[in-house]
């Protein structure tokens, strides 16, 4: 026998856990399930333990997807002002660090028990470490069978995330139930994901664990902030900020000196004109990579000995070093992913599909992805608040 709820919640992550708050505490019966044995695991391990759980400069623009003005009602009706209040009236205490990101000055189970306790206050009941077998929807209800148990409801959400860090125990699984319900998949792929190198470039593994302020470029799109050399490649915040606009076969242009001038270079030779090019690199970025860099570009004797010309062109290339990423660390070492349900079948007002009624979906398993620094959270509650008032 089913057991019947006005909505049934799948995925008990930051998304889902909001949106059956939201509802349950506008007096619907609510029923989260979820596969995994614990609420929020990707709350826990995100901020390295603290939850980086928003931005304050959340804007639009911030984010990526084939529809870019998607999220503008969901982020404009539940701002980041919203959740810091709520973050508030439970006493844990969060810093700002650079650009915009709070995290707790606790911990991260911080944020999970304060969305479970509104949860609560909804009596949202939440199913954990039972498997779905299956999903149906007839007669204006979805039927869910999972563990041992049936339920049934007129409203279903999908909030099962992506393929990110399956290790957590993520999974396809929102993708497949949207495409049998007639909904289109924007191709899923690893975002804020460190990238690879190899043929000739593999001489930068061998900087594994140096990192440098850098701006880095694909295509139109730059972001300053450190990168860090990997025994595979390229890591650090702004080469995962640059994963994200990044294909496969495109180079990835890296500013070692953003602080630089154009002819920074000539200017040394007229400071220090026996000065070797590795020193001069050396009082600005770290020795390993100073002598790597120098070594590559193979400029001969002092700077006294060089044409203001070729100086000219030595500070161009390292203002715009050329990367060819052979790939991605892939959804293993992913913190989000790009793509998903395509957001032409949903309502950006209420998440709910376009073609099904009833039928909702949110948070990461939407064809929405945010920038590194809290943003994927914000688009999280933003969903979720905007569903479970619709529901």
């Amino acid at each position: 026998m089913s057991d019947y709820y006005d909505v049934i919640v799948l995925g008990a992550g930051g998304a889902g856990l909001m949106c059956a708050a939201v509802a349950g505490q506008r007096g619907k019966r609510v029923l989260v399930i979820d596969h995994a044995d614990a609420p929020g695991k990707k709350i826990l391990i995100s901020g390295g333990g603290r939850c980086n759980f928003t931005n304050i400069h959340t804007a639009p623009d911030r984010f990526l997807s084939a529809n870019p003005h998607f999220v503008k009602s969901a982020l404009g009706r539940y701002k980041p002002a919203d959740f810091i209040a709520l973050v508030e009236a439970y006493g844990i205490a969060f810093h700002e660090k650079a650009l915009g990101q709070l995290f707790c000055d606790g911990s991260a189970r911080q944020i999970v028990a304060m969305l479970l306790e509104e949860c609560a206050k909804g009596r949202a009941e939440i199913a954990l470490g039972e498997a779905i077998s299956d999903i149906a929807h007839a007669d204006a209800h979805y039927s869910v069978t999972f563990g041992a148990r049936a339920a049934s409801a007129p409203a279903l959400v999908i909030a099962t995330g992506g393929p990110s860090i399956p290790k957590m125990g993520a999974t396809g699984f929102g993708y497949d139930l949207a495409r049998k319900f007639g909904m289109k998949v924007v191709e899923p792929r690893p975002a804020l994901v460190p990238l690879t190198l190899g043929g000739d470039e593999t001489l930068f593994r061998e900087l594994s664990g140096v990192s440098a302020d850098v701006i880095a470029r694909c295509g139109k799109t730059a972001f300053r902030e450190a990168a860090l050399f990997t025994h595979r490649g390229l890591s650090g915040p702004a080469i995962l900020q640059i994963s994200s606009y990044w294909r496969n076969g495109q180079p990835i242009a890296i500013d070692f000196l953003p602080s630089n001038s154009a002819d920074w270079l000539v200017q040394a030779k007229r400071l220090k004109p026996k000065a070797s090019l590795r020193s001069i690199l050396a009082t600005t970025l770290p020795d390993r990579l100073a002598e790597t860099l120098s070594d590559r570009i193979a400029l001969p004797g002092d700077l006294a000995s060089q044409a203001d010309k070729a100086l000219t062109a030595v500070a161009q290339r390292l203002s715009s070093w050329q990367f060819h990423p052979n790939g991605s660390e892939g959804f293993a070492k992913a913190e989000v992913t790009l793509g998903g349900i395509s957001t032409a079948d949903l309502s950006s007002q209420t998440m709910e599909s376009r073609k099904i009624s009833g039928l909702y979906a949110i948070g990461e398993a939407v064809d929405v992805t945010g920038w590194l620094g809290g943003y994927n959270f914000q688009w999280a509650w933003a969903s979720g608040w905007a569903a479970g008032q619709a529901l």
